[in-house]
């Protein structure tokens, strides 16, 4: 499927990403956005709002699970393992603020990305980013190209 008019929407409220074709509603997904809250200080952990474009996609053609680390593939992660890090699964939607309030977004690494807790998958879980389910983002990942302008609200 190939969109003329791409464009995410995050609610923060909902825990719910939104992708548009233009204004038509193409796909939905649980997602999982600070369990810090919302913010835009760098070190916070918070996730900032406002608009921002996709700046960089990481991991295309990876392995469902793949382990990302500076945005490098670094190994896999398998169902069931556990561990206490949060780890960055699977894709990489890097995202760049283009307002004066979150300019620093592109510097705080703030990401779509898989995660290896998808139990927390729609509700307040994430250290800045928003995560969604890692079959989720793989379909997000190929349906958006670079420069896809993206909204979160609260």
């Amino acid at each position: 499927m190939s969109l003329a008019q791409p464009r995410i929407e995050v609610s923060i409220g909902t825990q719910r990403l939104r992708l548009f074709d233009g204004h038509r509603l193409v796909r939905e997904w649980p997602c999982s956005t600070s369990k810090f809250g919302i913010g835009f200080v760098e070190g916070s952990n918070k996730t900032p709002l406002g608009g921002f474009v996709v700046r960089g996609k990481h991991g295309a053609g990876a392995e469902h699970g793949t382990v990302f680390k500076a945005r490098e593939p670094v190994g896999v992660w398998r169902e069931g393992e556990v561990t206490s890090d949060d780890l960055v699964l699977t894709r990489i939607l890097r995202l760049d603020g283009t307002e004066a309030r979150n300019a620093n977004t592109f510097e705080r690494y703030i990401y779509i990305h898989g995660t290896n807790d998808e139990r927390l998958i729609g509700q307040r879980g994430s250290h800045g980013c928003v995560r969604l389910g890692n079959a989720d983002v793989i379909e997000l990942f190929d349906l958006v190209p670079e420069g896809t302008p993206v909204w979160i609200e609260e």
